[in-house]
């Protein structure tokens, strides 16, 4: 979110209309109202901002405590006997119990964040997640440890969905791509605090080695109650349910400051009328909110396609063994002492943190399609490295120590591909090509078949590990090879444009696109907007 976060497109908000030309009227730039340039921790009001920004994240930051505490949770010596020793799909379904409470919270989450806002569906998710976490640390036995993960599953399904859209609504313009990759960048913070308290509480001698961790779990929930009070609601919802004066506060108390100057004001105003504009087409073109536009329109099934795929290379991509499975991975490899695995899961957290927020700092200098094609590019060299090595290793009897440090190499080598384009860039990504109308629900979607597909994991992973070893990385090489067909052939670009232009990818610009015209003409400086045929 410092000034490299500028997005380098000359397209870059870029809004044309059909009688510029007849009315001598000039293109309108979001730049030529935009006076701030300088790095956002150094304007005060956009420190603020970046502070509740960073507040949204920690939703994530909860959902990735999660992944890592149950990877911790296998290490630990009590955890295990508590749970009565479970394996293949008995352990997989506690790892999707939380899938299987955001599957339940489906009907009811979009519905929430449209009607009521972005914020209350996150205190009434972060509320549950408080509950599921306390659920948890108290939990006697596995059938009460899986009902507790199933209420931290419904909350965490409410706040998911709310918080990128709402970090992508509010974000300072030139700010909005950092801020909404930063959304998933922070499920590592998590995942690094699970793995260090896990491995700190292994040196507890009784069931609070692995009870400690999961009441923990509520910690970022509970500093999230605590100060989202004061955060900032969606102006796009507030100017949908008709506060314009709210959303205009908003705007400008976070965007401009305390600023009196004209340009700063006539920023303001033309966000305003931006997004009005923006509603008011998808109202023009029919575009009412129903979740069956998404297969009746044909922009709109190319949308539904992204999002499936998009979510579906969220889980599917391999990552799902080391996430949940990392020390079955370890196993395989000849990595065996509880100390070791826990340390590596701990480097392992710890480093992808740092090289997300590299990813963070840099990704706006690159298109979106040559993030997604290098990512998934990398993690399909990785895993035939990864494989091939294993294939070795287990056949010299794990004898051989550099073959195993080899794999583990590899699997480092595979999150930094998978940080580049499938951490915090698909929120990003899909907060761009869906149309406010229909983001809350194309993020419901996006979550959903998220969940669905880890049901796969959940299950088939420590089954198909256990029954056939390193053979089942070839699945995932085959999985990697048509997810890199997919994005080359078919994932458009979508950087240098604002939320509101976006529909111009899809081809969607000539029905439903409004333009807001800069009257030169006018001594006042008014923004007017019309509807383009």
């Amino acid at each position: 979110m410092s000034d490299s976060s500028v997005d380098k497109n000359p397209q870059f908000s870029q809004i044309q209309t059909n009688n510029s030309t007849e009315d001598n009227l000039p293109e309108i730039d979001i730049r030529d109202f935009i006076r701030e340039t300088r790095p956002f921790y150094k304007v005060p009001h956009l420190r603020i901002l970046a502070f509740y920004v960073f507040v949204i994240t920690l939703s994530s930051t909860t959902t990735g405590f999660d992944g890592s505490l149950l990877n911790g949770l296998q290490s630990t010596e009590y955890w295990s006997p508590a749970m009565g020793h479970p394996t293949g799909h008995v352990l997989g379904a506690l790892s999707n119990g939380t899938i299987f409470g955001a599957i339940l919270a489906a009907p009811f989450a979009p519905f929430f964040c449209d009607r009521y806002g972005r914020k209350i569906s996150i205190y009434i998710g972060e509320s549950l997640v408080i509950i599921g976490s306390v659920l948890q640390g108290a939990s006697t036995n596995y059938a009460f440890f899986l009902c507790a993960r199933i209420v931290l599953g419904f909350g965490g399904a409410f706040a998911s969905l709310a918080s990128p859209a709402l970090i992508s609504e509010i974000a300072y313009p030139l700010h909005r791509s950092a801020s909404t990759i930063s959304y998933n960048m922070c499920w590592y913070l998590g995942a690094v605090v699970a793995a260090v308290v896990t491995y700190l509480t292994r040196l507890i001698d009784n069931d609070y080695s692995w009870k400690i961790p999961s009441y923990l779990q509520a910690f970022f929930a509970l500093v999230q109650l605590f100060i989202l009070w004061a955060c900032p609601e969606s102006p796009r919802f507030l100017i949908a349910k008709g506060r314009e004066d709210k959303a205009r506060e908003i705007l400008s108390k976070y965007h401009i400051g305390d600023s009196t100057n004209q340009r700063d004001l006539e920023f303001i105003d033309f966000e305003i009328k931006e997004i009005e504009a923006s509603l008011e087409a998808e109202k023009l073109a029919g575009a009412n909110s129903k979740y069956s536009d998404f297969w009746t329109r044909k922009t709109y099934r190319k949308r539904l396609f992204l999002v499936l795929f998009t979510s579906t290379m969220m889980q599917l991509s391999g990552n799902g063994l080391v996430s949940y499975y990392l020390n079955k991975v370890l196993n395989s490899i000849g990595i065996t002492e509880l100390k070791e695995q826990l340390e590596i899961n701990m480097c392992l957290m710890i480093y992808n943190l740092v090289i997300s927020l590299v990813i963070c700092y840099v990704a706006n200098y690159f298109k979106r399609r040559q993030l997604f094609i290098t990512s998934v590019s990398g993690m399909l060299l990785t895993y035939v490295i990864w494989t091939i090595l294993s294939a070795i290793n287990q056949q010299r009897n794990f004898k051989d120590k550099s073959l195993g440090q080899g794999v583990l190499a590899m699997i480092f080598f595979y999150y930094l591909s998978y940080n580049i384009g499938l951490n915090g860039l698909p929120f990003l990504y899909l907060t761009e090509i869906l149309p406010y109308s229909h983001r809350a629900k194309g993020l419901n979607i996006f979550i959903q078949n998220q969940q669905i597909v880890s049901v796969y994991n959940g299950f088939v992973n420590p089954i198909a590990m256990d029954a056939i070893e390193w053979k089942y990385y070839i699945v995932y090489c085959c999985i990697l090879a048509i997810e890199l067909i997919v994005v080359v052939l078919f994932y458009p670009e979508t950087s240098g444009r604002t939320l509101e232009e976006v529909a111009e990818v899809f081809g969607d610009g000539e029905q439903t696109k409004v333009a807001a015209i800069y009257s030169v003409d006018d001594k006042r400086n008014s923004f007017e907007h019309v509807e383009v045929a």
